[in-house]
């Protein structure tokens, strides 16, 4: 192949790669509509309460025995690291709407220090849950049931470990790790918005 050859081959590989940069969201949740309830009781819609600026949201639920409270802390960590500001958005929703009402999403707010602004802990309707879930991928599954003495069941689930960047409009800009990403990946990225 001669040179002549080669360089266009170069150049065409690579402005198609620079193509792909002008358009770096992953989704865009400008077409659904979610309507939900924060920890306060107060309705919630989903993206539009959030447009205008970038928002951190993960996923928990209250009764995990384990990676749920490292993406909890992990969303704070990255607040803190951010110096505290007031213009983004961190909110957490949980999977699990049939335990975690807004009363126990507020008790588990309190716990992380978490219960006021800029945070919001998001449950809803199962159906709206589910379907909010099924849109952002998230996963779950029951793991573990056993009954306990007052003959309810007592059950854990096997979920996906997310956090996502939704950028001012509405556009998922990156999806990561929720409990394994350092913190200062995801503020780096936010400050890029």
């Amino acid at each position: 192949m001669n040179r002549f050859k080669l360089s266009l081959i170069i150049l065409i590989f690579s402005l198609a790669a620079l193509s792909g940069c002008g358009s770096s969201a992953l989704d865009d949740y400008n077409d659904v509509s979610f309507n939900l309830v924060d920890q306060n009781g107060q309705d919630v819609t989903f993206p539009d309460d959030f447009k205008g600026q970038p928002l951190v949201l993960g996923f928990v639920y209250t009764n995990c025995p384990d990676i749920c409270s490292f993406i909890t802390a992990n969303l704070y960590k990255t607040w803190v690291e951010l110096e505290e500001p007031d213009d983004i958005h961190f909110v957490i929703a949980t999977f699990d709407p049939e335990r975690d009402t807004p009363e126990v999403l507020k008790n588990y707010a309190e716990a992380f220090n978490m219960d006021r602004p800029p945070f919001r802990f998001l449950t809803g309707p199962e159906d709206e849950i589910e379907a909010f879930m099924q849109r952002t991928g998230v996963r779950s599954q029951v793991s573990y049931t056993r009954e306990i003495e007052n003959g309810d069941d007592l059950y854990f689930l096997s979920h996906t470990d997310k956090i996502l960047l939704i950028d001012q409009n509405s556009r998922l800009i990156m999806d990561y790790g929720g409990s394994m990403t350092p913190t200062h990946i995801i503020t780096e990225d936010l400050q890029k918005l």
